[in-house]
């Protein structure tokens, strides 16, 4: 019996990219990993200027998790962005609320995405040759 392929991380996907030696590969990262929906949340509300972070600036007080002992995966909580722009979930959950969650979020992923979050939020990714510019050409 054949197992299905597992999904990459979404920081696998971007050590993958930040891997990958040239313009090319790169694009054929983004292209490969086209498909997975906390890829595509990241890229697009880091370089999509209409979307606005409803959060306080910088990184907020929280625990880092084990890389062992990982709760949750961003592939699932991912879906959680909206209650953290502007004009989506957000707007129906007071301010506090909505950092708790936040930071719940950060204390349950795995420790290698939380700074792709915090470089989202931030729009800031720490991705080297990651541009809007290659975003949208894949």
């Amino acid at each position: 019996m054949a197992y299905p392929q597992r999904t990459a991380e979404v920081y696998e996907i971007f050590e993958e990219f930040d891997n990958a030696k040239t313009r090319a590969d790169r694009l054929s990262v983004l292209k490969k990993y086209g498909h997975v929906d906390a890829f595509k949340d990241i890229l697009r509300g880091t370089f999509d200027s209409t979307l606005e972070f409803v959060l306080p600036a910088g990184t907020p007080p929280f625990t880092l998790n084990k890389e062992q002992s990982v709760p949750a995966s961003l592939l699932k909580k991912h879906k959680q962005f909206g209650y953290f722009v502007k004009g989506a979930k957000s707007d129906d959950i007071p301010a506090f609320k909505r950092e708790q969650k936040y930071i719940h979020m950060l204390e349950s992923i795995h420790p290698k995405d939380v700074p792709l979050v915090l470089g989202m939020v931030s729009k800031k990714l720490p991705v080297k040759s990651l541009t809007k510019k290659l975003v949208m050409e894949a």
